[in-house]
């Protein structure tokens, strides 16, 4: 597992080696900006949203009246700091949500970008084919779907632990270990169609090397953190530092490569 982390954390600064030297930023900037925009946007009314919920919550069950009727600190301090954490879940909730969106519309530039990819790194003169293209969206698409669902499930589950104080608290970590580990799965499911995996081949191997998919979408998560500039360049550099990651030209972890 920290093996697997490490390489997929040390695949984003090989792809950007990769970026610059093959001059690869028009498939970046372009999309990039669009995500940005985007993501901008909804993030702002995703979180004016979530404070509206939480209110409704604590108006409907009367938590306020109740706080207000003991007048305890230590009390206010405890649901205040749920609530925290409750937001944060619902937080990353939509943002799971945005994220499955943008990987169906992005999906044409992330095949496209994944392959060409692979062809550099294998020294293969790319040659662009739109049935390869076509599969590869489709392929890409099933998997957000089926990805979705799963991932609704669990963050419905995390949302009800989060209601419950001390132990709601870790909710919002739990939430983003699930949310990095579907958004890297995404990202890795690209290589695995190209390796001629069916789909479910392709849950087995990264079910088996879950580090690979958790470590790519922790630094996809963490170039957030750069306002603008990070949210660009994310989406991009994840589809490409996941191709890096399991190409057997870049790693000596042969264990990454085998098929199914």
């Amino acid at each position: 597992m920290l093996k697997a982390l490490i390489l997929a954390f040390t695949s984003y600064y090989k792809a950007h080696q990769l970026i610059q030297k093959h001059k690869l930023w028009k498939w970046i900037v372009l999309p990039g900006i669009l995500y940005a925009l985007l993501f901008g946007v909804s993030m702002y009314f995703f979180g004016s949203s979530a404070s509206s919920f939480i209110g409704w919550i604590w108006k409907i069950t009367s938590l306020d009246k109740w706080l207000a009727a003991v007048d305890s600190g230590i009390l206010s301090f405890l649901f205040t700091l749920t609530g925290v954490m409750l937001w944060l879940v619902l937080m990353l909730f939509y943002f799971s949500l945005f994220k499955y969106v943008w990987l169906i519309i992005g999906s044409p530039v992330f095949a496209y970008l994944s392959e060409k990819t692979e062809a550099i790194i294998d020294g293969k003169t790319y040659t662009f084919s739109w049935q390869q293209l076509w599969k590869d969206v489709l392929r890409g698409i099933q998997i957000a779907l089926r990805n979705t669902l799963w991932q609704t499930v669990y963050t419905f589950s995390i949302l009800l632990l989060s209601f419950m104080p001390l132990v709601g608290w870790i909710t919002p970590l739990l939430a983003l270990l699930i949310e990095c580990y579907y958004y890297g799965f995404s990202m890795l499911d690209y290589s695995c169609e190209r390796k001629k995996m069916t789909a479910a081949e392709s849950i087995f191997f990264i079910g088996r090397n879950k580090g690979l998919a958790i470590g790519n979408g922790i630094i996809f998560y963490l170039m957030h953190l750069i306002p603008v500039i990070g949210w660009l360049l994310a989406p991009a550099y994840a589809v490409i530092a996941a191709t890096v990651s399991l190409n057997p030209a870049t790693t000596t972890q042969k264990k990454y490569h085998v098929t199914v």
